[in-house]
C-alpha cells in the first residue's frame, strides 16, 4: 500500500473576492490583448469573472491558482474573439504574414511617441492567431515557458520558440531590429 502521508495536498481554492482582487489588473490586460474597444474590454473582463466564479468550485489545486486563472481567462477571451468575428479568422494573420507586411523602408524616427507604439503593438497582438496571441500575452505577464506550457498545453520548448518568433515578428512589424 502506498504511503499517502508524503503526498502534498492540493492547493486550496481562494475565495472569489480574493481572485478578483489579486488578478484584477491581469484580467484587464488580457482583455486589452484580445479586444480593441474599451467598452467591449469591460464586457470581456466580466465574462472572465463569471467563468472564474462558475469554475471555482471545480478548482482541484493541480495547477497554481495563477495558471488556472490565466487558462480560464484566455479560453474565455478566445471564445469572445470567435463570437465577435463569427468564425471569420480572415482578419488574423500568421507570423510569416506579419513579418512580410512590415515595410523595411519604414521611418523608425516616426516611432518616438511611446503611447503610439504601445497602441500599435496592441493592434498587432490582436491580429495574431489565438494561440500566438495567448503565448505573447502570457509572456508579457511575466510567465516563464513552463507556466505558459501549463496554460496552453504546448511543450515549454515550443513555447520558447513561439515566443521568440512572435517577438521577432512584432519587432519587425514595428520597424525595429529583430
Amino acid at each position: 500500500m502506498a504511503d499517502l502521508s508524503t503526498a502534498s495536498p492540493p492547493l486550496a481554492a481562494p475565495s472569489f473576492d480574493e481572485l478578483s482582487r489579486t488578478y484584477h489588473a491581469a484580467l484587464h490586460r488580457v482583455a486589452r490583448g484580445y479586444e480593441a474597444r474599451a467598452d467591449k474590454q469591460d464586457d470581456l473582463v466580466q465574462e472572465i469573472l463569471i467563468a472564474l466564479h462558475r469554475a471555482l468550485p471545480s478548482f482541484e489545486g493541480r495547477a497554481s491558482v495563477r495558471t488556472w486563472v490565466h487558462r480560464i481567462a484566455h479560453n474565455v477571451a478566445v471564445d469572445h474573439v470567435r463570437r465577435e468575428r463569427r468564425g471569420s479568422l480572415a482578419q488574423t494573420v500568421t507570423l510569416d504574414e506579419l513579418e512580410a507586411s512590415a515595410d523595411p523602408r519604414a521611418d523608425t524616427a516616426r516611432i518616438v511617441d511611446h503611447k503610439r507604439t504601445v497602441e500599435r503593438l496592441a493592434e498587432l497582438v490582436r491580429t495574431l492567431r489565438p494561440l500566438d496571441r495567448q503565448v505573447v500575452l502570457l509572456h508579457l505577464e511575466g510567465m516563464d515557458p513552463q507556466e505558459i506550457a501549463d496554460v496552453t498545453g504546448l511543450s515549454p520548448e515550443n513555447v520558447a520558440t513561439k515566443a521568440h518568433r512572435i517577438k521577432r515578428a512584432l519587432a519587425t512589424a514595428l520597424g525595429g531590429a529583430a
